[in-house]
């Protein structure tokens, strides 16, 4: 069990106390309410655009890093559709310069024309590397427009295309600050041999003067239900014909998540699991085959991948994913196969409790869903999930009326 202290100042930033006497090393994290379904249609990829700007140079801090790493510290961050996420640690006696520091950029950027045209060119060249010249790298810029028409979440969290970052303005820059980034929009969570009170005079005295800002108000349309199967077919330069089956699923909150979740895992979680051992090992059609959900906080997809081996047609390929998907609903899930993956899943989770900067990013992430409190409930929802659930959530959700398919081919291939 994670334990936990809990205050809030009066500009409303929550901030969560995790005390480890074992570790001379501190973790801050701050959780930003902020993520790429935030972004207006015409101007995507600010959310992640932010987070390299929040190291460009604060109000009164010119540079951020450097300060941080004299005093032994390091620092990272990350955006998705949902949120974006900063941390540092840093040796205990020089915890005080981790509030200077996160305090002053929550505070004010420096906003300045030097650092826009660096972060900019940052981040296109990110794009550029990472998702238009590598093998594969487009899929989701491709597959998510195709399963997500109303919501947000049809643009992935680079952008939809490289001209958003290409042309945003200063004032851009600032209206998404100042509309996103405050202190009653965020949760800061300080792990590590600390207590309580020390915290408090320190978040009062680095936090507590920033003003409480307007927060632009989450109004997202819904995403209407699938009710006809979508697909896509893309030539590309790459060495497999590949496939991406995307399933439209609940949200994190719903009581359905788990089910859906551990459906996965019976698919594809280890060597031992349906469509490796049948399709990769048995059958040969794929090099590699993987299904598992996205985990957005909004009713998210379900996917299923794979890299089609050579020489194999892909519809065969595709038939006979459906087919592994017919024959769980059909003979349904023996016990002992149930309780390998429920047993994977809290040996995971277990497992990621060691680290303490991955303690705090779940209180931080948790207490922004929901309550802080449901972090330590997440093994016991996952035990009590039942055969006939997952079966249940197979039967809904694995339908194609409700599938989006992405077939990418490779052009070579293809001749």
């Amino acid at each position: 069990m994670i334990k936990y202290d809990r205050f809030e100042l009066k500009n409303g930033l929550k901030v969560i106390v995790h005390k480890d006497k074992t570790t001379p090393i501190v973790v801050i994290n701050i959780v930003y309410n902020v993520g790429a379904r935030d972004e207006l249609e015409e101007k995507t990829g600010f959310a992640h655009l932010f987070e390299h700007l929040m190291f460009g140079g604060s109000v009164n801090i010119p540079n951020y890093d450097a300060p941080l790493q004299i005093v032994g510290g390091e620092n990272n961050a990350f955006t998705n559709n949902d949120i974006t996420n900063y941390y540092l640690t840093l040796p205990k006696e020089n915890i005080e310069t981790g509030f200077w520091l996160e305090s002053d950029r929550m505070l004010s950027l420096a906003f300045s024309e030097k650092s826009l045209e660096v972060q900019r060119s940052v981040v296109i060249e990110e794009f550029k590397q990472r998702y238009l010249n590598q093998p594969y790298g487009d899929v989701y810029l491709l597959l998510r427009p195709l399963a997500y028409k109303k919501h947000p979440y049809k643009w992935a969290t680079i952008g939809k295309e490289i001209s958003h970052i290409e042309n945003a303005t200063m004032q851009d820059v600032k209206d998404f600050f100042y509309s996103h980034y405050a202190p009653n929009n965020a949760v800061m969570v300080v792990a590590g041999d600390v207590e309580t009170e020390e915290i408090k005079k320190l978040a009062e005295k680095w936090f507590g003067d920033i003003e409480y800002r307007d927060i632009k108000s989450r109004n997202l349309p819904k995403e209407p239900k699938q009710t006809e199967e979508r697909t896509l077919t893309v030539k590309k330069d790459v060495p497999y014909h590949a496939i991406y089956k995307a399933y439209h699923m609940c949200d994190r909150l719903h009581p359905d998540y788990h089910a859906t979740d551990l459906l996965s895992d019976v698919l594809s979680n280890g060597d031992s699991s349906r469509l490796y051992r049948k399709l990769v090992q048995e059958q040969k059609l794929f090099l590699e085959l993987n299904a598992y959900i996205m985990g957005s906080n909004d009713e998210g997809l379900f996917i299923i991948s794979g890299k089609i081996n050579e020489g194999v047609d892909i519809e065969k390929a595709e038939q006979a994913i459906q087919t592994e998907i017919d024959t769980l609903i059909k003979d349904g899930i023996e016990a002992e196969e149930l309780q390998k993956v429920k047993n994977k899943v809290e040996a995971s989770l277990i497992y990621s409790e060691v680290s303490l900067l991955n303690r705090a990013m779940s209180l931080a992430m948790r207490d922004l869903l929901d309550d802080a409190k449901n972090v330590n409930s997440e093994t016991e929802k996952y035990t009590s999930v039942k055969a006939d659930d997952i079966i249940r959530m197979a039967k809904k959700v694995l339908v194609k009326e409700n599938c989006s398919t992405l077939y990418y081919l490779s052009e070579s291939l293809s001749k």
